[in-house]
């Protein structure tokens, strides 16, 4: 078969999709990622083949959108009690997300370069990052079977759920919705016409562990989350047991990228400053910081890639990134979580009732809480058998190898000539 993987220029986001490439791809079928020109070193960087299309996602915008009139707070509060709220507050996120992120990730020019390579190449299968809405314009152009890739917990779609829900009680006149009319612009260019899958995917990829999957009343295929940080170089030091409890500080590897510098003040570390561990911090310093402002017990480096500081860990503390959460639950490493945006409340929150970590969400974070909080993860037996028991979970899923066969089938019954 010839499968496309189509994501826009995020690269933790298409990490995630990089070991079921390479599973797809050791099963003899043809692999190309299609993505934006930002990060096609990024693709090729993994051995893959990248086919850089289009303009840029210019996601700093993005980001600089996110802090204006309290659009992460309804981000967060959509995305996390959906079922709570009315039309008035569902329609704005997908009104104002629509419009300040997935029209953006997605521009046109990205979108109409995709669409013209899948009809040019032919793909048998286009597996989309969830963000990626081209990549489903691109299947539902050609014909291609298309399958939506999840990093994280799939909150827009239960938000969306709960939206129709809300939409289907209006008028026929006054059912607007804002993602479903900005995709049917969309292919309307291409002469092609909406359903619903393409908000979904025919089917859904979910790399989450299967007790922490949101059902959504959506075909799912359920797949290992398999931990990939990029070309990374392990220090030495990583070959020898820690004197003392490591606890490895984090901020992930995004926002750095758009502004310089990491959500996490090297300055808080001094909270940790009196207890006898081993702080490994992975943060750049914020303006008017730098690392010699860390305490004694606190080792600062740019850079170590998750998957080599984790297994030596006896805790992460971290805002609540995907590829940091999962990778601290394939080690079965207890997590103290400082989540803000997006999914990354409810996907704490979910670690919390595993017993696997402990959440502070925004509001409840304080030199003194999180401390604390840090104190119980090391002494509290509790976590490190909550964190194990969340590995077998995640351990659970069938490897990407083992779904190759499932996404082979899917693809025969879902592909149609267009």
């Amino acid at each position: 078969m010839r499968i496309l993987f189509a994501a826009h220029a995020e690269k933790t986001h298409f990490f995630s999709m990089v070991p079921l490439a390479w599973a797809l791809r050791t099963a003899g079928h043809e692999v190309r990622v299609a993505t934006q020109p930002e990060m096609a070193e990024t693709v090729t960087r993994t051995g893959l083949t990248a086919v850089p299309l289009g303009g840029d996602h210019r996601w700093k915008q993005v980001m600089e959108a996110s802090q204006d009139e309290g659009w992460g707070a309804r981000v967060a509060e959509a995305v996390t009690r959906s079922a709570d709220l009315g039309h008035e507050e569902l329609f704005r996120f997908f009104d104002e997300t629509t419009s300040r992120y997935f029209r953006t990730v997605n521009n046109d020019e990205f979108t109409d370069a995709l669409v013209d390579y899948a009809r040019w190449w032919q793909p048998d299968l286009i597996v989309w990052e969830q963000f990626t809405w081209a990549g489903a314009v691109a299947a539902q152009v050609t014909g291609a079977a298309h399958a939506r890739m999840l990093w994280g917990a799939d909150v827009v779609t239960r938000s969306r759920n709960d939206f129709l829900d809300r939409l289907a009680e209006l008028p026929e006149d006054q059912r607007t919705d804002p993602l479903r009319d900005w995709l049917t612009e969309s292919l309307a260019r291409y002469g092609a016409a909406y359903d619903e899958t393409v908000a979904n995917g025919q089917w859904t990829i979910d790399v989450s562990p299967p007790g922490h999957r949101i059902d959504n009343g959506l075909p799912v295929v359920g797949v290992r989350y398999i931990p990939y940080n990029g070309q990374a170089e392990l220090p030495e030091w990583l070959a020898a047991e820690p004197p003392k409890p490591r606890v490895a500080v984090t901020a992930g590897i995004s926002v750095r990228g758009y502004f310089g510098f990491d959500m996490f003040s090297i300055g808080a570390l001094q909270a940790f400053a009196d207890l006898d561990i081993e702080l490994i911090a992975t943060l750049l310093p914020v303006p008017g910081e730098s690392a010699d402002m860390a305490p004694d017990n606190a080792t600062v480096l740019d850079f170590v890639p998750m998957q080599g500081l984790l297994p030596t860990c006896s805790a992460v503390i971290h805002i609540g990134g995907a590829g940091v959460q999962s990778t601290a639950a394939y080690y079965g490493v207890p997590q103290l979580i400082l989540p803000g945006f997006w999914d990354t409340v409810v996907r704490a929150e979910l670690v919390e009732r595993s017993g696997a970590g402990i959440s502070l969400p925004p509001g409840q974070v304080t030199p003194e809480g999180v401390r604390e909080s840090l104190v119980r993860l090391l002494e509290d037996p509790s976590f490190r058998t909550g964190a194990e028991a969340l590995r077998k979970d995640l351990l659970s899923a069938p490897s990407p190898n083992e779904v190759v066969p499932v996404l082979e089938d899917l693809t025969a019954r879902h592909k149609s000539a267009v």
